[in-house]
This record gives structure tokens, C-alpha cells and sequence, in this order.
């Protein structure tokens, strides 16, 4: 139990470290990461971050490699 606790005390400070950066971005004026596909309509408005998608499996693969035991 004591491993979990670990592992979601550093998630949750990892996470908390990642929306202060998205914040700190989008005050520089990056709304959008590159790569994002968006589609507008009348009442609707659909996003695909198809460059972030590609960037966090490109990071789980490399975190795969190093990390296995």
C-alpha cells in the first residue's frame, strides 16, 4: 500500500507541474499545441490534437525502453 501511495503522490505532483506549464503557455499566448486538427460548426466545435497524441505515445514508448526491468 505504501508503493501506491508513492506512486499517486508523485502523479499528482507531476500532474499539478503540468497544468501550471499549460497555464504558463497559454499567458505566452499558445493556445493550441502544433499539429491540432479543429473542426468548426454552427454550434459546434471539435478538436483533435493529433500532435499531442503523437508526442505522449512517442513518450510512453521511450519510458517503456528505459524503464523496463
Amino acid at each position: 500500500m505504501e508503493t501506491a501511495g508513492k506512486v499517486l503522490l508523485i502523479s499528482g505532483i507531476v500532474l499539478a507541474l503540468v497544468g501550471l506549464g499549460a497555464l504558463g503557455l497559454a499567458k505566452l499566448g499558445v493556445e493550441r499545441v502544433p499539429g491540432t486538427l479543429s473542426w468548426k460548426s454552427d454550434n459546434v466545435t471539435v478538436f483533435v490534437p493529433i500532435g499531442l497524441m503523437l508526442l505522449v505515445s512517442v513518450g510512453t514508448i521511450v519510458l517503456n525502453v528505459f524503464l523496463r526491468r
